[in-house]
């Protein structure tokens, strides 16, 4: 039943898609070669490697607990915040060590943004949320400059015509699925590169999920995407390409089309046929 779900939402896709596998000629943003995590004795990612292509949404699946949201954080150093979390092999971005003694951690978080699980608004106006990032990294020379940031910001996240009319009403009294598009507002307003989300949907109800995965759609034309999700049938819809993890390994990756209908691995097959996850 699963399979012929998944089989039908990928037929839309085919033409969408580059050709199978790891030929395809197409720019790598992100290269991540041999990762692994340790958090004190537990080794919870076990020689990663994979590329994150530019323009593209990359999915991860997997069961609870085998890597994939360990993996998405050391794509902007969000393990370095985790006490006793050990991160080596080498993740490159534009050919630059993100892992460099010398790399300023704030700025790369500018570039490689991220949008969370649970909703998480700060405890500020609607405008203020969005206006915080470029405030600190000094990206609006005066308040035009910054008004302007604010409203294409939101404007991207398709929030504007909802809150337009209430820019300094507080952003945790909007709705969940609001809550989530003001999270994407703000990580877009301090113009990064790449999007990193986990699981951004989990929180939402089916019509906020659905607005969710038309935003990311768009988004794709400006920003690489990566998402970590819990539902097959969401990787298949949003990504051009999936990665699935298991028990802190890379087991497979490659175009979506390709290993939802015909993965190569019999793990992948297990899981995306739902004899185990």
């Amino acid at each position: 039943m699963e399979t012929a779900i998944l089989r039908d939402t990928m037929h839309t896709l085919s033409d969408t898609h580059a050709p199978e596998g790891e030929a395809a000629p197409m720019t790598a943003k992100i290269e991540a070669r041999q990762t692994n995590v340790h958090y004190g004795d537990k080794h919870a990612l076990k020689d990663v490697s994979l590329d994150i292509r530019e323009g593209e949404v990359t999915s991860f699946i997997g069961p609870s607990g085998c890597g994939k949201s360990t993996f998405l954080r050391c794509l902007n150093r969000m393990n370095d915040t985790i006490d006793g979390c050990r991160v080596s092999g080498t993740v490159m971005m534009d050919g630059e060590d993100i892992y460099d003694p010398k790399i300023d951690v704030v700025q790369l978080r500018a570039r490689v943004g991220m949008v969370f699980q649970k909703p998480n608004p700060f405890p500020k106006s609607i405008y203020d949320n969005i206006a915080y990032g470029p405030r600190i990294h000094g990206l609006a020379a005066n308040k035009d400059e910054l008004d302007e940031i604010v409203l294409t910001s939101l404007e991207k996240a398709g929030l504007l015509a909802e809150v337009k009319d209430r820019m300094e009403a507080p952003g945790t009294g909007l709705s969940g699925g609001q809550q989530q598009r003001l999270c994407i507002a703000r990580a877009i307003a301090v113009s990064p590169e790449v999007i990193l989300m986990d699981e951004p949907c989990s929180a939402l109800d089916p019509i906020a999920t659905a607005k969710i995965e038309e935003l990311i759609d768009e988004l794709r034309e400006n920003f690489t995407i990566v998402i970590v999700t819990h539902s097959m049938q969401q990787a298949a819809r949003v990504s051009q390409r999936t990665a699935f993890f298991h028990l802190g390994e890379l087991i497979e990756v490659g175009d979506t089309e390709q290993i939802f209908t015909n993965p190569k691995h019999k793990l992948t097959q297990g899981y995306i046929t739902g004899r185990f996850g």
